[in-house]
């Protein structure tokens, strides 16, 4: 930049500034002058350049959050452009979150057009709720060689349509763009002197998209994702997929309780939540969080998840620990207490599991009010002989809040239901399900409610395909070639009692091993399952399908902070917790559906009346077309060994809106805290509530201590694609908030520690704009 001084120098990426003024502050400082000076432009305003699919909404929020405040805070700007020039695809959410986080722009190079067609390389793109980005797509590519740069100018150029005044033309060495070389730069001056080239001007994103508005008269208007590009992606390595599904989830839990604990008994909020959050950010990185990293990469992303996972878990064991010590519970003889919080916005019913000692002679389960409760015994995680035990109850708990259980001596042993089901069924209040003990496959999947068959063949079955294709599987939109489907070595019911039901199949293919677990619950409509993978392939993938007997469907998928339905071509798409298929029954003529729902997956397909859920991929690590492996090469391959992750088949009638689907969904990835107790006095009663939603298309996605001083911050999305007038209700803070949603929008609100200051609505940085 000295030798230069008409060279501008543009980087995203808050996360690298902060490596810098770490570890080489004299460098950070002349950055700042850069900065100051015109010559750096700053642009991203996220922490990193993550995948733009896989990420919840709320991370996405919490990129541009401490992204956004990072630079305000240590070089007094904040981005006005979004960038990410290499990510493989992009939500259809975003143009929302980019510009309630300050940015009204928005840069990225995938999919090329050969992926997506766009009416123009330069659009407004919107989302939902009407929020409006000016987009973007690059010519060519983001990188460029050592030399000189003629050749990838023209190449920009010839891309550019009539109606194009200005075009970018990206260029430095290195992936993700990275600096010039002084050849670069001179063959620029070069190329300014040269008649026969485009004028070339020395400029940034931010001056382009300011020129534009200025001179394009019309631009036309995208509405829709930016897809597809590498849909390997979507389900390369489990592990960091899991990683980072149970961090985010266990993370916004933790703030949620950490917010209360410190309301309710002045218990200090954690400050290393933020950097745990960072560290999340920084493994969304499009190359990590989308599996195609080296392995040894693997090994410092798992370590870095775990330290996010270990701070958030020990944060909400201090809050709930906190919480329930203030609750009154007076002594009594031969009986323990259960604490159970719900992180919800709404009530729920959902099972509870906890390790715990001997139980006596007789027992039995009593709620805050004195009522009995089912209790049903399960095995302990520790083979121990019966010293241990595992209870297990549905639990009925008030929107974000608690209720106190309690076990105790007395009364007789909840025995099991006095019907005996058949061996190979499971059968409760709405469904009778029945598993094929030749196959392990589900025979049949009836809702007495409505009274018909909900599957139109065996469902459940593990299908594995031939995947020849490298990490990112380059080329393709979907897997179809066959390979063969595990086989059942073991079918038979494990649990029976007045909480749950559970058939067991283990199964086999080649050299690997599959078990899954079956539950239906006394009192839940949704089929549970819990499945356990031991992976030995090789090149091949894994899906779970489900045929349904339907007609007519429309298949929509969760995408960050909101849904969007897509084509059923049998295309991979990429999906956050649940995918839903409703269509027509074939048996009523009714409108009846299916969602599917899952705690670490996020690759899916979908086929007129069936749903695949793709489990894992086994591709070589980092394999990149064109390179052709050697067939006596050493390679190490992904997702060998074991894995473990669970699902919900939610049928219903109507759609998935009535349903509840949104709301299950966040009750699996975040379930509710149980924690066994003690006596002790206190002020809090035995059961409470702190926050509600009269509306149930109004989620809360995040609680958390503001940035800036001790107020709350809380979250809510429209989830149904509905304008709703919306009342929400805060016990907690004696407070309400009436506002209204726009059909998908965001919403989030400071509530001040000050009870004299009133709510107001803030944007997603917490910043002044």
């Amino acid at each position: 930049m000295n030798e230069y001084p008409e060279w501008i120098f543009t980087s995203s990426s808050a996360g690298i500034y902060e490596w810098i003024e770490q570890n080489e502050p004299e460098m950070f400082e002349e950055i700042r002058h850069r900065v100051q000076e015109g010559r750096w432009q700053i642009v991203g305003g996220w922490w990193i350049q993550p995948d733009c699919n896989l990420p919840s909404g709320e991370s996405f929020v919490r990129q541009g959050l401490y992204a956004q405040r990072y630079f305000k805070e240590k070089l007094g700007v904040t981005a006005s452009v979004g960038y990410n020039v290499d990510s493989f695809g992009h939500a259809a959410t975003l143009p929302q979150i980019l510009y309630k986080s300050g940015m009204d722009a928005y840069v990225f190079m995938r999919p090329k057009p050969n992926e997506k067609g766009l009416p123009d390389p330069l659009f407004c793109w919107e989302s939902r709720d009407g929020s409006r980005v000016l987009a973007y797509r690059l010519p060519h590519s983001y990188a460029t060689r050592r030399t000189d740069l003629a050749a990838h100018v023209r190449s920009c150029a010839v891309q550019m349509t009539d109606d194009d005044a200005e075009g970018m033309c990206f260029y430095g060495v290195g992936n993700h763009g990275g600096g010039p070389t002084r050849e670069n730069l001179e063959s620029i001056l070069r190329m300014q002197q040269d008649p026969g080239c485009p004028t070339l001007l020395w400029s940034t994103p931010t001056r382009f998209f300011e020129s534009i508005r200025g001179k394009r008269k019309s631009i036309p208007l995208v509405r829709d994702e930016l897809q597809h590009h590498a849909v390997g992606c979507y389900s390369a390595h489990s592990g960091v997929k899991r990683w980072n599904r149970r961090a985010e989830n266990l993370l916004v839990a933790a703030e949620k309780l950490s917010v209360l604990a410190h309301k309710v008994a002045g218990q200090p909020y954690p400050a290393e939540l933020t950097q745990a959050w960072k560290s999340v950010l920084f493994n969304q990185f499009h190359d990590i969080l989308a599996g195609t990293s080296i392995e040894s990469a693997y090994e410092d992303a798992r370590d870095s998840y775990g330290e996010a996972s270990a701070i958030a878990s020990r944060a909400l064991n201090h809050a709930v620990q906190k919480l329930a010590w203030r609750v009154n519970i007076e002594q009594e003889e031969g009986a323990t207490p259960i604490f159970v919080f719900n992180p919800h916005s709404w009530a729920v019913r959902a099972c509870i599991e906890l390790e715990y000692g001997k139980l006596p002679e007789t027992y039995l389960l009593l709620d805050d009010e004195g009522r009995e409760v089912p209790l049903q015994v399960l095995r302990s995680e520790a083979t121990v002989g019966t010293s241990r035990t595992r209870p297990c109850f549905l639990a009925d708990l008030p929107p974000m809040g608690y209720r106190v259980y309690s076990i105790k001596a007395g009364g007789s042993r909840t025995g099991p239901p006095a019907q005996e089901p058949a061996e190979h069924e499971l059968e409760n209040e709405r469904f009778r399900l029945r598993i094929d003990p030749k196959t392990g496959h589900i025979a049949s999947l009836f809702d007495k409610h409505a009274g018909l068959e909900v599957l139109r063949g065996p469902a459940a079955v593990p299908v594995v395909f031939h995947d020849p294709t490298d990490t990112w599987s380059h080329g393709i939109t979907r897997y179809a070639d066959v390979a063969g489907v595990f086989t059942a070595t073991r079918v038979r019911r494990v649990e029976h009692g007045p909480v749950k039901s559970v058939i067991q199949v283990q199964s086999e293919y080649g050299d690997s091993r599959l078990m899954q677990e079956f539950a239906l619950y006394m009192g839940l409509e949704q089929v549970e399952v819990r499945v356990t993978v031991d992976w030995r392939e090789r090149f091949k993938l894994l899906k779970l399908r489900f045929p349904l007997a339907l007609y007519s469907t429309t298949a929509t998928y969760e995408i960050p902070y909101g849904h969007l339905e897509r084509e059923s071509s049998g295309d991979e798409e990429p999906g956050q917790t649940w995918v839903d298929l409703t269509g027509i029954a074939r048996a009523s003529e009714e409108t009846y559906g299916v969602s599917l729902i899952n705690d670490s997956k996020y690759s899916y397909s979908t086929r007129e009346s069936e749903i695949d859920l793709t489990v894992l991929r086994s591709p070589i690590y980092a394999h990149h077309d064109p390179f052709v492996p050697q067939p006596d090469g050493d390679y190490s391959f992904t997702d060998q060994g074991t894995q473990r992750f669970s699902y919900i088949l939610l049928p219903h009638e109507r759609t998935w809106r009535q349903a509840g689907t949104v709301r299950l969904a966040a009750e699996l990835n975040q379930p509710p805290i149980a924690l066994a107790d003690t006596y002790h006095p206190g002020p809090l009663p035995q059961k409470a509530s702190y926050l509600s939603v009269e509306q149930e298309n109004i989620v809360l996605g995040s609680m958390k201590k503001a940035e800036d001083n001790d107020d709350a911050i809380l979250r809510f999305y429209e989830t149904q694609g509905c304008a709703t007038q919306a009342r929400i209700f805060l016990p907690g803070w004696d407070r309400q908030i009436e506002t209204e949603f726009r059909p998908g929008e965001i919403k989030t609100f400071r509530v001040p520690q000050d009870s004299t200051l009133p709510v107001v609505e803030t944007n997603m940085i917490e910043l002044e704009q």
